[in-house]
């Protein structure tokens, strides 16, 4: 598997759950770790056969305008289906944070990952076949 990554980026949206964080856009922080099957780019040398991550990066940036959730666990869980059911991603880890939340940390947040259900289906099915079992067959 081919590992795409975006690290580091920062973008600013409406988001939380107490009164202070809900009238100005706060900085949130954005890693994405989106894991392909091997990139046929990496033969083609072509954009077109992998996921462009300049296009992504403009749907960071409408999700941070559009989004209507409260819970950076909510927003990561978003990233993970638009990466997964948008642009083809097999597995995702996505990682949020706000940074300087608080006066004496440096961020807080959440990061998740997530497999699409093809990736999921198809770990079933070696599993089975690797216990001798073949789906089926009776």
């Amino acid at each position: 598997m081919d590992v795409i990554f975006i690290e580091g980026f920062v973008g600013r949206t409406i988001i939380g759950i107490h009164d202070g964080e809900l009238h100005e856009p706060q900085p949130v922080g954005i890693d994405l770790h989106v894991g392909v099957e091997r990139a046929r780019a990496c033969d083609t040398d072509r954009i077109g056969d992998t996921i462009d991550y300049s296009v992504v990066h403009a749907r960071l940036h409408r999700l941070l305008r559009e989004h209507r959730v409260q819970l950076l666990e909510a927003f990561a869980e978003t990233i993970a289906d638009i990466l997964i059911h948008e642009f083809g991603a097999r597995w995702v880890r996505v990682k949020v944070t706000k940074p300087r939340k608080f006066d004496d940390v440096t961020a807080v947040g959440v990061q998740i990952e997530r497999e699409s259900p093809a990736a999921a289906r198809h770990a079933a099915v070696l599993h089975l076949i690797g216990s001798g079992m073949v789906p089926g067959k009776r």
